[in-house]
């Protein structure tokens, strides 16, 4: 059997698969229904030569290795139009906690229900049920190590489909998503040019100018009715005895 009798077989199972079907998968298949062994090397021919036809940009959709296998995708280019077609139903979102709690299992994973509340500082069973229940993650067993044998947690393979990786491994790193350039501010008299900026002598404060008196100008004083008077000589001398006498 050659590549042209296999290959419209292998792009029927693909299209027909809900979910992404491995290249062991079809083989198996291929060979229940030919009733006669089908080599692994012809079946990954066929799926390359699949996947060069859909690349052409009059096909609305692609082949793409997703979850470990392969699935007919629409290309980007489709997505806003098929958006139409189902509306906002099929989008859900998940909640912050939800969300921290399975980036958590991605990137620490298999990890314990307690190691996940510890990193958290709080209680991880709400999210945890929740992200079971949209099958993003998966019971994978239990830790022997660990005093009670608790159950370990690991994202599942709808959770690869989902962001189109085939593995955990293919996950963004942690360090360039952390990663922050820290930009020095410069100096504001720096950043004049040379023939403006002023020459300033080490520990110096430049002088202030003295103050000046305004001559000709009287004390002033506050008179019985409230408003700012200047005080006349005669006035400076009255006072005078009344302070002495206090004084005495």
């Amino acid at each position: 059997m050659d590549i042209e009798q296999l290959m419209p077989h292998v792009e029927a199972l693909i299209f027909a698969s809900e979910r992404p079907i491995t290249s062991a998968e079809l083989t198996e298949m291929l060979g229940q229904a030919f009733e006669t062994p089908v080599e692994s090397e012809l079946v990954a021919s066929c799926i390359e030569v699949v996947r060069e036809k859909y690349e052409a940009d009059y096909f609305p959709f692609q082949l793409k290795e997703i979850g470990g296998g392969y699935q007919f995708l629409t290309k980007k280019a489709f997505h806003k139009t098929v958006l139409q077609l189902n509306g906002d139903k099929h989008i859900k979102k998940l909640s912050s906690a939800a969300m921290e709690t399975l980036a958590i299992i991605a990137y620490k994973q298999p990890i314990t229900k307690s190691e996940i509340e510890f990193i958290r500082g709080v209680s991880a069973d709400y999210s945890i049920q929740k992200l079971l229940e949209k099958e993003l993650i998966v019971i994978a067993g239990r830790s022997e190590e660990m005093v009670g044998k608790p159950l370990i947690y690991t994202t599942s393979k709808n959770f690869m489909d989902y962001l189109g990786i085939n593995s955990p491994a293919e996950l963004p790193q942690l360090k360039d998503v952390t990663k922050i350039e820290i930009v020095i501010p410069t100096d504001a008299v720096e950043a004049q040019p040379e023939e403006v900026m002023p020459t300033l002598t080490p520990h110096h404060e430049p002088e202030s100018e003295p103050e000046q008196e305004i001559e000709g100008s009287a004390p002033l004083f506050v008179s019985e009715d409230g408003e700012l008077r200047p005080m006349s000589d005669e006035e400076d001398n009255d006072e005078g005895p009344e302070e002495n006498q206090e004084e005495v």
